[in-house]
């Protein structure tokens, strides 16, 4: 165990380094920091609202990480089988859990410094009123999970194929529909013709719902599970895809 661990923390110090030895760190930093600033103070009307919390700022969270995500997930394993390393990789005193969980623990870190890089805004709220923090920091709790979850399974198809775009295209477009599946929108759609135990299901997967939940300040264990759950799963079906691929 004390092999597994160690293994794994120098795969994922060497990939988190390796992030802010290129400028898509940078990149994706300013994008994330500018983006989420816009649609809070702007399109979702921080200072017309009149009241200190930071909701504005997370309720755009799922949309801004269905598209950030990805791009951050599609070279985990895309590059790594494109430049015909994955054999090296493989042929190192490392196990593939190992490999996967440094991969997938050093790109979930980089994503926290971008949450945390926006910690500011948590000041200024409380600069300018009484919000209430421990709802807020729900928000980041639940923010950092569904981050995870559209990584791992970024991550997960990014094993599939050697094209990083494909990987990306692929990946956001599952995790959209995952966003998806609880709109009302949706699930109208559904109880048209699905039974009721399908409807249900389908909107048990959504982003959407469980975020909203801790983002308003209820740690619930079932939203927990089920970003923790999802996030196993990926990483489960990212081994076999890698076990599968990496003679290609």
């Amino acid at each position: 165990m004390h092999e597994f661990v160690r293994n794994t923390s120098i795969i994922a110090r060497r990939e988190f380094v390796a992030y802010f030895s290129t400028p898509l760190a940078t990149v994706f930093l300013i994008i994330f920091i500018a983006l989420t600033g816009a649609f809070a103070f702007y399109v979702g009307g921080f200072f017309e609202r009149g009241q200190a919390d930071l909701a504005p700022f997370f309720q755009y969270h799922p949309w801004l990480y269905l598209l950030l995500v990805p791009a951050v997930a599609m070279r985990l394993w895309a590059e790594e089988r494109k430049s015909g390393t994955i054999e090296l990789l493989m042929t190192l005193p490392i196990s593939p859990w190992e490999a996967i969980l440094g991969k997938f623990l050093a790109a979930w870190a980089f994503i926290g410094v971008a949450l945390l890089l926006t910690l500011p805004m948590w000041i200024t709220v409380n600069v300018l009123g009484s919000p209430d923090n421990g709802v807020i920091l729900a928000g980041y709790v639940g923010s950092f999970l569904m981050a995870g979850a559209f990584l791992a399974v970024g991550s997960c198809i990014s094993a599939l194929t050697k094209n990083q775009v494909i990987a990306f295209i692929v990946a956001a477009t599952l995790c959209f529909l995952l966003v998806m599946s609880g709109l009302e929108l949706v699930l109208n759609v559904l109880r048209a013709w699905a039974p009721g135990f399908l409807v249900s299901a389908v909107s048990s997967m959504s982003f959407l719902s469980h975020f909203d939940r801790i983002a308003k300040g209820v740690l619930d264990v079932s939203s927990l599970v089920f970003y923790l759950s999802l996030i196993a799963f990926a990483l489960f079906a990212n081994r076999i895809f890698v076990e599968l691929k990496k003679a290609d």
